[in-house]
C-alpha cells in the first residue's frame, strides 16, 4: 500500500509554539515544541493511497501549501543538472550510486549501507550521507520525492514487502527529521516486484535489497 507523509499537523505546531531567542531577540520554535513535532512526524506516514498520481497530487499540494513555486521551460533541466552535479559531488565514496533518467534524479542506496539484515532502522554510520542527501534536497526545493523500498526474492513475499516499506518508511523519517518538508516524500514499499538485477541466484540477490529516491521536478505542465 502506498503511503505519503503529511505536513499539516506540523505546520500548525510550527506557527503557533515559537519562543524568543534571549540572544537574537528572534522568534523561533521552542526546543520542547522541536521534539515533539519530530516525534509526531517520525510516526506521520498516514493516507493511503490507491495510485501513483494520486501521491503526486498530495505532493503538489504540499509544495503549493509551503509556498514553492513550480519550475517551468529550459528552467527544469537546468535546476535538475545542477542538483545532480551537487549529488554526485556530496555522495562521492558513499556508496550511494546516482542515475540520471530525463529530468529525473535517482538514489540508489544498498541495504548493505544503510541497513543490517533483517532490520528497518537506519545504520548509525549512514545518517551522515542522509544529512548531505537532506541537505541538497532542502537547497533544490522545488522537487518532490519517492522513497521506494525494495527487497530481494528470498523469504516470504509478504514479509518481504513489509520490510520495504519500513525501511522505505525509516529512510523518510530521517529526511524529515533534516528538515525536508514531509509533504514532498511519496513512500512507497515494492519488496521482491520491482528487482534491479535478475533474480534466482545468490550472487545478484543482494543488489535488489535497497531503498530508491526518485527525485522529480515539480512542474506546472505536469498531468495529475
Amino acid at each position: 500500500m502506498k503511503k505519503v507523509l503529511t505536513l499539516a499537523s506540523a505546520a500548525v505546531l510550527l506557527t503557533a509554539c515559537t519562543t524568543t531567542d534571549p540572544y537574537t531577540g528572534e522568534e523561533r520554535t521552542s526546543r520542547a515544541t522541536e521534539g515533539a513535532i519530530i516525534g509526531a512526524i517520525g510516526g506521520a506516514i498516514v493516507g493511503a493511497l490507491t495510485n501513483t498520481s494520486s501521491g503526486e497530487q498530495a505532493a503538489r499540494n504540499a509544495l503549493i501549501g509551503a509556498g514553492i513555486g513550480a519550475l517551468a521551460g529550459g528552467a527544469i533541466g537546468n535546476y535538475m543538472d545542477e542538483q545532480e552535479a551537487e549529488l554526485r559531488r556530496e555522495l562521492e565514496a558513499t556508496g550511494v550510486r546516482v542515475r540520471r533518467y530525463g529530468d529525473n534524479i535517482e538514489l540508489i542506496m544498498p541495504s548493505n549501507i544503510t541497513f543490517d539484515t533483517d532490520s528497518a532502522q537506519v545504520k548509525p554510520e549512514f545518517r551522515r550521507t542522509l544529512n548531505s542527501v537532506a541537505t541538497v534536497l532542502n537547497h533544490y526545493d522545488q522537487t518532490y520525492i519517492y522513497v521506494d523500498g525494495h527487497t530481494d526474492t528470498v523469504g516470504n513475499r509478504e514479509y518481504n514487502y513489509d520490510l520495504s516499506e519500513l525501511r522505505a518508511e525509516s529512510v523518510a523519517e530521517m529526511l524529515v527529521q533534516r528538515s525536508v518538508l514531509p509533504g514532498r516524500l511519496i513512500v512507497r514499499g515494492f519488496g521482491e516486484t520491482d528487482p534491479l538485477v535478475p533474480t534466482g541466484d545468490n550472487v545478484n540477490e543482494p543488489e535488489n535489497r535497497r531503498v530508491e529516491l526518485q527525485i522529480v521536478p515539480y512542474t506546472e505542465s505536469r498531468n495529475y
